[in-house]
């Protein structure tokens, strides 16, 4: 990757060569450049501009790390009747995502109560590799009912409130899921997993706002400076991640079949008028709609929790949500390109969603603002709200970095962690911690990640995203 050309102070080209169909983009800084350049993630952005059909450019967020096929920060839209989709290019956790909810609660209020609320929320909320049990294990009928309704079966019974449908990117449910495209294997690892949070860097976080740097935006969003917001960290758990094993097998065999050149056999794919290309479609949107509704299952659980745990009414408390975004995601989407309207197949894979104002997808309430972007960071780091912008609409097909990125492989946190008392390190810095073991501290320990602050100012001086919010975190559940 020598022959990169720097085009401004955070964007930089990886020019077409060879059989690229397009050249590469990167959205960096100097010093995030000589971090990403560290791995093999910019030779995946450039593998990734091989793929049939693909548009502009194979682009790559800031946050831009090593990935199966796609680099994890990686966003390349297809054309939708002549390009192809890519399991690798959406991941194995599909619709992994972030919701953030507000509250009325002021930080001063919770910091005394902050041990006793986060340990009856890990109690509440099981996490940790295959935990199940949130609630009652699900038939076979319901987790079809789930899988084709997302967040509304969730409201539908009794968890949560249909007005909160409205703030879910697409409102819960992606439209066209087809559940005859789930593997019974898939189907039995979802049953006993919805409201459950996972491993790995999935959480539940309990955050201050720090600070506010667009008055008028957060105060559309009601955010008020002190007080307490709720992060929720979490996708598709078993049942997505069998959704990907699976189709992984199929687009290889029909990348073979098609005739499809690539350079990485995980960039294994299918075009999108095939039958196997709409099959995984089908399936992909399954395991999107059940994130939807786990996210959705977890914050009801975690109203009952604080109420309880706070003797407080629902009005009292105020919980309400802001934003639930998708990351590890591929939609149709309708984009401006070349200076006329046309469909396209974004694959958004560790990356977000980040419409800007105006756009028909945003609910009436920000249509004027541009949607909420959710950037968090991991225990002990701070997160982030921002909303689209124009500009992003038209560099990059409306999309956005998804967190902070690793610079450390867990294997490698693991080690640099030997012989350190991480819980005691984040309780000076005043944050309490649950995990379910050592391991997932030591994998998650904020070493292990890029600075989210220079990752989310990359995006804001480069007029993708607007930074509204900042958030510190108080107390946190992890898998």
């Amino acid at each position: 990757m020598n022959n990169i050309v720097k085009i401004s102070p955070y964007l930089w080209e990886i020019p077409q060569s060879g059989a690229m169909q397009v050249p590469g983009r990167i959205y960096a800084s100097e010093q995030l450049m000589n971090q990403i350049q560290k791995d093999e993630s910019l030779k995946q952005v450039a593998n990734v501009a091989h793929l049939p059909g693909i548009i502009n450019y194979s682009l790559a967020m800031p946050d831009i790390h090593w990935g199966y096929g796609f680099p994890i920060g990686g966003v390349a839209a297809t054309d939708a009747h002549s390009g192809v989709i890519s399991p690798g290019g959406v991941g194995y956790d599909i619709n992994c995502g972030v919701r953030l909810l507000r509250t009325n609660l002021s930080a001063d209020f919770i910091r005394p109560k902050i041990k006793n609320l986060v340990t009856t929320l890990f109690n509440a909320i099981p996490s940790g590799v295959g935990s199940h049990g949130a609630i009652r294990k699900l038939s076979r009928k319901d987790i079809r009912n789930v899988i084709l309704k997302g967040a509304g079966w969730a409201i539908e019974n009794g968890f949560g409130h249909s007005d909160t449908l409205n703030f879910i990117e697409d409102n819960g449910c992606l439209k066209n899921a087809d559940p005859d495209m789930i593997s019974e294997r898939a189907y039995q690892r979802g049953m006993p997993q919805l409201g459950t949070l996972g491993s790995g860097n999935h959480f539940v976080e309990i955050s201050k706002i720090s600070d506010i740097y667009d008055e008028t935006v957060a105060a559309r969003l009601g955010l008020i400076k002190g007080n307490v917001v709720v992060f929720i960290h979490t996708g598709s758990r078993g049942l997505g991640y069998q959704v990907c094993d699976d189709f992984i097998k199929v687009t290889l065999q029909a990348t073979k079949k098609y005739g499809i050149n690539v350079p990485d056999r995980q960039l294994a794919c299918a075009p999108l008028d095939s039958q196997e290309g709409k099959d995984y479609l089908g399936a992909m949107r399954c395991a999107a709609n059940f994130a939807f509704a786990n996210r959705q299952v977890i914050s009801s659980l975690i109203e009952s929790v604080m109420m309880k745990s706070l003797t407080m009414n629902p009005n009292d408390m105020g919980l309400q949500l802001i934003w639930d975004i998708a990351h590890n995601i591929a939609k149709i989407e309708n984009h401006i390109v070349g200076g006329k309207q046309r469909q396209v197949c974004v694959h958004r894979k560790g990356a977000t969603r980040a419409f800007g104002p105006g756009s028909p997808d945003l609910p009436a309430e920000y249509h004027d603002i541009g949607q909420p972007v959710l950037i968090p960071g991991d225990m002990g780091t701070e997160s982030y709200l921002c909303v689209g912008t124009p500009k992003a609409m038209l560099e990059t097909f409306g999309s956005s970095c998804h967190g902070a990125g690793r610079v450390l492989s867990r294997t490698q946190a693991r080690k640099k962690s030997m012989g350190r008392n991480l819980y005691g390190e984040l309780a000076k810095a005043g944050i309490f911690v649950m995990a379910q073991g050592k391991s997932t501290m030591a994998e998650e320990m904020p070493d292990a990640y890029k600075n989210v602050t220079e990752v989310v100012n990359t995006m804001h001086e480069a007029g993708i995203t607007k930074k509204v919010a900042r958030f510190t975190p108080m107390g946190v559940i992890k898998g």
